[in-house]
């Protein structure tokens, strides 16, 4: 065993080691979560026995725990909340409900006492928010319809894990009240704990915010001081350091100061993240692991591919397509950094051994791994299933047009059908039917569908990355499809649809940047729209009309 002078040496050591295997895992594309975990087990008494500074080492994780817990509240705005639309809410919940009950029964068989059964089943509905946003934030899709369901499945997924963490926490406590008697406290300790957030946030906290927010480092240094203190006093009321940090997130979601605390504790949060998975990888028995491979093998099928499968039935039956659905059931095919930090939870409680929490963390491992190329490659797996999901199709209605008044109706002949009516894509439809042509605007963002609608634009639902919505389109009347849409990616999609569909009239792209332009160019698009360059002529045209205007 390496011995070091001091702390110092010994975290510089650590952080040394996470740099060297975090690189190795950004080449084999894998999330940075399995690679500290993998540094854990290699620097702890399994491994090197480098580790002596336990307790510095736990003190980090817990802090990075909490600010976890604590961004998270702080992106949950009612506003945001209310947005996420009701196949989140039902998918997710549904998702939840099936995956829990399953993978409990999975357990049972496997021959698992009901208390393990229990956590086993629990922590196997979450999925990670961390790997999920990071990956489609990389392929440019966090936008895309399918990022969005994904996005507001993990928002559900993240309101039920405090739920959890509350009652498992708050029933736990050691007292000789009768079960009844528990729920009362609870709900006592509970209501006083909101009813003074919530005066601190309707009276102090606007103001307070207000004057900290002339130094941007007072205000950050702030909002740490009250996560944490929440944390700690979440804590000594029973509901866990987590749930109090989780609170004060919230607590300050609705100011206007949320966007900027967000942004700069997403790298310290990311930093003390570090320490836990390290150090839960520390406490990882090997031995014990081995005894449950078999086992970690069948669940983490069971993630991978029965998870995936029902979220696919779930938001198919809410009427959205077979791309649609499997695209955003492949995003979440693992479990999450909150189903470690359960499992962590029911160790530190009593209810579940090492062994449990070994075997959960052996299935994240096994299923953040994998799903991270199933995320990546998702496209191409749909290719291959894209057959068999036709035939499951015809039996499922569909009405993905059915959002609020975006009912779906025959579409008249146009001139021009463009997606993307964002900025530039609205400008553009609103100019080109001022020359007289007509347009069909479609967006996958329902929102502004009925924006456009309400100002006299012909717009409609669906998605450009969806390949069987262009069946729906009047390619035959059209003469032009152009996309506003930026990137290669959904460039390339598009153009492949319309040449499978055998689209006789001409294509128009957008791109950013010189070198997607020539990709597009080169795989048949008639017109790339370069905006920013042809916003920047356009620009010096004025100008130099102005200058010559000024000479005279």
């Amino acid at each position: 065993m390496i011995s070091f002078s001091n702390v110092f040496s010994e975290i510089a050591c650590i952080l040394a080691i996470a740099t060297v295997v975090g690189a190795l895992a950004l080449w084999l594309r894998q999330p940075l979560i399995m690679a500290f975990i993998i540094v854990g087990i290699l620097i702890g008494p399994a491994g090197l026995g480098l580790v002596s500074a336990n307790e510095e080492v736990e003190l980090l994780a817990e802090l990075g725990i909490a600010l976890l817990l604590f961004v998270v509240g702080l992106k949950l705005d009612p506003h945001e909340i209310q947005a996420v639309g009701p196949v989140a809410i039902i998918a997710g919940m549904g998702q939840i409900l099936l995956t829990g009950g399953l993978g409990y029964l999975l357990a049972i068989l496997l021959g698992f006492t009901g208390i393990s059964a229990f956590y086993i089943g629990l922590t196997l509905t979450f999925s990670s928010t961390i790997i999920v946003v990071k990956l489609l934030s990389d392929k440019r899709e966090i936008d895309a319809l399918h990022g969005r369901i994904a996005l507001g499945v993990l928002i559900v997924q993240d309101l039920v894990v405090v739920v959890a963490m509350i009652l498992l926490t708050a029933f736990s406590e050691t007292s000789n009240q009768s079960l009844g008697q528990e729920i009362i406290t609870v709900f006592l300790k509970g209501s006083f704990f909101l009813l003074c957030i919530a005066l601190l946030t309707r009276y102090v906290l606007p103001k307070l915010l207000h004057t900290l927010a002339y130094s941007t480092e007072l205000l950050l240094i702030f909002s740490i001081a009250w996560a944490i203190s929440l944390a700690a006093i979440g804590d000594s009321l029973g509901f866990s350091k987590e749930v109090g940090a989780f609170m004060a997130g919230v607590a300050l979601a609705s100011t206007s100061y949320r966007a900027t605390l967000g942004a700069r504790l997403v790298s310290l949060r990311d930093f003390l993240l570090l320490f836990f998975f390290i150090n839960l990888g520390i406490h990882i028995n090997v031995e014990h692991l081995g005894t449950e491979v078999f086992s970690a093998i069948i669940l983490s099928l069971f993630v991978l591919l029965g998870k995936p499968l029902m979220l696919m039935v779930l938001v198919s039956r809410m009427g959205y397509r077979k791309y649609t659905s499997m695209i955003t059931s492949l995003s979440l095919g693992q479990i999450s950094e909150f189903s470690l930090i359960i499992a962590t939870l029911g160790v530190s409680l009593g209810h579940i051994n090492d062994n449990i929490l070994g075997l959960i963390t052996l299935v994240g491992l096994i299923t953040m791994g994998v799903s991270t190329y199933m995320i990546i490659d998702s496209h191409t797996i749909y290719e291959w299933f894209s057959p068999i999901l036709s035939h499951l199709e015809r039996l499922i209605p569909h009405s993905q047009q059915k959002l609020g008044d975006l009912e779906a109706v025959d579409f008249p002949p146009v001139d021009i059908i463009l997606f993307g009516l964002g900025r530039y894509g609205g400008s553009l439809i609103k100019d080109l039917q001022g020359e007289g042509l007509k347009v069909l605007g479609v967006d996958f963002d329902p929102e502004l569908v009925r924006v456009w609608r309400s100002k006299g634009i012909l717009a409609f639902y669906g998605d450009a990355e969806d390949p069987e919505f262009a069946a729906t389109l009047p390619l035959n009347e059209a003469k032009w499809v152009i996309s506003t849409l930026p990137g290669e990616r959904i460039g390339l999609t598009l153009l492949h649809t319309l040449q499978h569909r055998k689209f006789a009239g001409k294509i128009a792209l957008t791109s950013h940047t010189k070198r997607e332009m020539e990709i597009l160019d080169d795989k048949g698009a008639d017109l790339v729209l370069l905006p920013f360059r042809d916003a920047a002529k356009e620009a010096a045209r004025t100008l130099v009309s102005q200058i010559n205007l000024d000479r005279f």
